[in-house]
């Protein structure tokens, strides 16, 4: 997961991207926030980087580019986000990195890339990953991922 989210911050960066917005999916313990570790550490950010489950977004600001990184898990409803101010992360120029986006259905834009992240049946140190474009810019950095994947 560390290799793809650096796989996915190279992208970006190869293509200058500074807004685009990446859906997360997968069951507890697939490895989102790890991917999105990956994903700032390619960016160089040194610091910790924690699930923002409590919090639901985390902001980050490396080599002048703003992140944001969202847990939706702990949603009742997808309004609450309207309450923490969503709608201008996502007006912003960033990339927003959002686990569990099924939860913020019809207050979160469209994504540009969805990467679903599937437990190995037969071995817990094993993911099996799907990376869907959704969009012309999340087109470009699925087709730049699977060159160095």
């Amino acid at each position: 997961m560390l290799k793809l989210g650096q796989a996915l911050a190279n992208a970006c960066m190869n293509f200058a991207v500074s807004k685009c917005v990446i859906y997360l999916q997968g069951e507890l313990g697939a490895g989102k926030t790890t991917l999105t570790r990956g994903f700032l550490r390619a960016l160089g950010f040194a610091q910790s980087v924690k699930s923002p489950s409590y919090t639901i977004v985390e902001p980050y600001v490396v080599n002048n580019l703003q992140v944001y990184h969202f847990d939706l898990y702990r949603l009742s409803h997808p309004e609450e986000l309207m309450y923490i101010g969503a709608r201008d992360y996502f007006s912003e120029r960033a990339i927003c990195l959002i686990e569990w986006p099924e939860h913020g259905n019809g207050f979160i834009p469209e994504a540009d890339i969805i990467c679903s992240l599937f437990m190995d049946e037969y071995s817990s140190k094993k993911r099996l990953v799907t990376v869907v474009d959704n969009s012309i810019i999340g087109g470009s950095i699925a087709q730049n991922i699977m060159e160095v994947w």
